[in-house]
């Protein structure tokens, strides 16, 4: 397994919908970990790049409904 941490921003505030697509995100296939940066608009994604590519990744997040651009 190779682990690979890619760090986004969030498009729009968070609210409680955002919040509970963000934690529905733990079970895709390939993440290990998605974390709220303290400062709530941005994300820390970790996953296992044998599994998926970063394309992938953000496909995933943008099909969970988590508007996010790259930093």
């Amino acid at each position: 397994m190779t682990k690979v941490q890619l760090r986004y921003e969030l498009l729009r505030p968070l609210d409680d919908t955002l919040l509970k697509r963000i934690s529905d995100a733990h079970g895709i296939y390939g993440f290990q970990r998605i974390q709220l940066e303290p400062s709530l608009d941005k994300l820390l994604v970790e996953y296992d790049a044998a599994r998926l590519s970063r394309d992938d990744v953000e496909a995933w997040l943008h099909g969970a409904g988590i508007p996010v651009k790259p930093l």
